[in-house]
Order: structure tokens, then sequence, then C-alpha cells
């Protein structure tokens, strides 16, 4: 059995040899029943080991068992996949049934993903250095991580880094930029960036007011299933005496300030703000939760006019303050020993997992 040595995860980031497969071999991989792939994974191919971890995770062709799933992605993660590192990690960071939760141990899947150019990955590592989840907060960290997953592309990065420019939280505040990332996301997908973009274009922030592009952002956030998206639409429109479109919104006749909210990780998890609401999502949770999606925590701004308050939150798969960080688990004697090389001794409840 494989193990991943305890001395460093940091170690892997640099020695590990990223596994990855060919375009055409993930799509062979796709074909293979489930026996096969199984085959090929009890062979110590590491592309194998993903694809099983991944039939257990969804229960597809399989008995789903989120246990069987951490414990091939373990298997693949020893090899260096840094696939399988990020999605360790995303089980780990909440924790299931046979599995322990440990956001510090996830902090550190995502920080040795991260650094193989895992885009999800630095997106995630990003928001758990902004709300200190695992690993010691730290804003310029979570500015310096979502900007290498935004540079790539990735929309919820985008949009969660947006929100850091227009809260001013690890940068100086700056609306053009916020304004600029939100609509980078809003054109790459991103239901938390459209609805944040919104929101500028209501307030006037980082742009001319134009109340009818809101309505247009806010029906695009609103239309993917986005909540603050319909409710923004809902509200807006009822405001300007228009008849919402899209989403089935029907318009109320009390008017408040827009809802923000960003793409974290994977995990969404909005908390309302007496007048204004920007929220984010993360990583997906960003969801992201933060574009993942899995709660994200509250953000408050500084005050952009006298009357006007905003409150910014962040994603990773629903919005909202994410929850504290449990401690690590403390090992027993007996694990110490008999599992000292494995990183994973104490999260696999039941299990052992090391020879």
């Amino acid at each position: 059995m494989f193990h991943l040595n305890l001395r460093s995860v940091s170690a892997l980031s640099i020695a590990a040899v990223l596994v990855a497969g060919t375009a055409a071999g993930a799509e062979t991989l796709d074909t293979l029943s489930f026996d096969q792939k199984l085959r090929l994974a009890n062979a110590g191919d590491a592309e194998g080991q993903v694809a099983v971890a991944r039939a257990y995770e969804s229960g597809a062709d399989v008995t789903a068992s989120q246990a069987q799933a951490a414990n091939w992605y373990r298997k693949a993660a020893d090899q260096g996949n840094s696939e399988a590192m990020f999605r360790l990690a995303r089980i780990i960071s909440r924790g299931a049934p046979g599995v322990e939760k440990n956001p510090e141990f996830a902090a550190k899947l995502y920080d040795a993903a991260a650094r193989q150019g895992h885009v999800e990955a630095q997106n995630w590592l990003g928001y758990s250095y902004e709300h200190g989840l695992g690993i010691q907060q730290s804003d310029a960290s979570a500015v310096e991580w979502y900007t290498k997953a935004a540079n790539a592309g990735f929309a919820a990065a985008q949009s969660n880094l947006g929100l850091m420019y227009l809260s001013g939280k690890g940068v100086p505040r700056d609306y053009g930029k916020a304004f600029a990332l939100f609509e980078q996301a809003a054109k790459n997908g991103d239901a938390w960036g459209a609805n944040n973009l919104g929101g500028l274009y209501e307030m006037g922030w980082g742009v001319e007011q134009d109340k009818q592009k809101a309505l247009t952002y806010y029906n695009q956030a609103a239309e993917t299933g986005n909540k603050a998206g319909s409710e923004n639409l809902k509200r807006l429109s009822a405001a300007l005496g228009t008849k919402a479109t899209g989403a089935s919104v029907e318009p109320t006749a009390t008017p408040k300030n827009p809802q923000i909210e960003t793409a974290k990780p994977s995990v969404p998890d909005p908390t309302a703000a007496a007048n204004s609401e920007f929220q984010s999502t993360q990583p997906p949770l960003k969801t992201q939760t933060p574009s993942v999606v899995s709660p994200p925590s509250a953000r408050q701004p500084k005050k952009a006019k006298a009357e006007t308050r905003t409150r910014a939150k962040t994603q990773a798969t629903t919005i909202g303050q994410p929850p504290a960080p449990k401690k690590s688990h403390q090992r027993t004697p007996k694990e110490t020993e008999t599992c000292a090389t494995s990183l994973f001794v104490g999260f696999f409840t039941g299990q052992r997992l090391c020879d």
C-alpha cells in the first residue's frame, strides 16, 4: 500500500510528479466499466485510482462510500496526483461517515495541489486563507491564491478576488478592478459574478449607474437558480415598475438595496445585511462554496456613502458564516506506531489504511 510520508506535505508539492492523463486517456477511462477501472487502480495506476474514487464518491456503478472514495484518492495523492489531493481535501474539509473532518489537513492538501497548478485548489486555498480555515488567516495570501486562479480563468476565483477589491481586504479598495473581475466571472458563467455585477451597475460603483443593465445581470444570475439574483431582480423590478422576467420571479412592492454575492470555492453561504448586501459564494464552493459549494463567511466593506452599507460574504457550494475549524485529530500511541509513515492516520474511522 502507498503511504504519504509524514515529514511534510509541502515536500509533496516539490517532489511529487503530477500524473496527468491525456484527454484521450481520460475518455478511455470514462468508457471502462467499474471493474476495469478497479483492476487499473489495483495495479497502481493513479488515474485509475482517481476514477474508482470518483465512482465511490458519486455512487456511479457502485454503492456510494465517501470513506472508500477518500481511501482511493489517498492512494493517487500518494503518487502526486493533484486532482486526487484536491478531491481528498474536499471530503476531509467537511467530513463524512468514516472520514473525520479536519480543516488543517485539508488546507495542506489544497496547498500541495495548488502549487502544482490546480486552479480549484488555488481558489479553495485562497478561501481557506481568507477565513482562517485550517491555516493562519491572511488576506494577503488569500489575494495571492485567488489571483493565480483568476488569471487562469477560473470564474469562482475571479468573483472572490473581485470581492476582495470591493471590500478592500488584502488590497486597496478599487471598484474599477472589482467591476472588471465580476464582469469576467459573469462572462465565464458564474452566477455570483453576474449578481455582483448587477449590484455594481445598480449602485454605480466602478461603472456608470445603469439599472436596466443591473436587471439584465440579476436576471442572468436568477436563471441559474441563484437566490440572491432572484431576490434582487424581484426587488429592482418592483422599484422600477417593470415586470421581472426569467426564473419565474414575481416582483414585490418593497424595494431594498442590492444583495451582491460572489463565487467561492463551491459553497455559497450568504448572511443578510440590514441594507445593501454583497455576498460571495464557495470555491466550486464558491463554493464556492468557492465556482465550489459549501458555505463562505460574511465580509463587511467600508462605507462607500454616508448612508450606504455593504456586507460581503463568500461561496464554496450555499453562502453564510463558515463553521469554526475543528482541532486536528490526536493520534493514539498505537496509531502512531502502526501508521507512522502515513499522513492519513486518524482521518478514516474504522479503517486501517496503512500496513
